[in-house]
């Protein structure tokens, strides 16, 4: 019964998470284990600056063909930060992320980002995301944008390693 129990919590309500890079730093160090809540998904709406994991969608296994020769799809779930969703217009420019032509405020990010993006406008059903380590990571300016559809959940806390516990820059 226990084992039930836990099996069905943790496959309809809440799961843990192990991050294995970079590509969300400073939010989240290489180590650092997070719960994500896959419930809230399915009742409210998406919003910018929520932290999510997602199963790669089929665009960013074509990124990884194309750019890298893989020859399998990834199957790893991935971790990144929603910075646009349905209807909105985003661009990357000087560094900086413009959402419907105003400069976002990103305390969380390490650095300026070192490229340009959009602009462009979010389609319908998705959302775009990017790591907040911006140059270093495989996110949504390289392969475009994350069908709401692969969202697992939404990061909750952090609860391992002690230190580090707690909901700081998930917003």
């Amino acid at each position: 019964v226990s084992l039930f129990i836990a099996l069905a919590v943790r496959f309809t309500i809440i799961e843990p998470r192990f991050i294995p890079s970079l590509s969300m730093y400073p939010t989240f160090e290489v180590g650092d284990q997070l719960a994500v809540e896959k419930v809230t998904k399915r009742i409210k709406p998406f919003y910018r600056n929520e932290v999510v994991v997602f199963k790669p969608p089929q665009a960013f296994n074509d990124f990884l063909a194309r750019e890298y020769g893989a020859q399998q799809e990834a199957r790893e779930a991935l971790i990144k930060r929603i910075v646009a969703v349905s209807g909105d217009t985003v661009e990357v420019k000087r560094g900086k992320l413009y959402i419907n032509d105003e400069m976002q405020d990103e305390p969380f990010t390490a650095e300026d980002a070192g490229y340009r993006f959009g602009p462009t406008t979010v389609p319908e059903g998705c959302v775009l995301v990017l790591g907040d380590n911006r140059n270093h990571s495989l996110d949504g300016h390289l392969w475009g944008f994350l069908p709401e559809k692969n969202v697992i959940g939404r990061a909750v806390f952090v609860y391992w390693p002690p230190w580090r516990v707690g909901n700081g820059g998930m917003y």
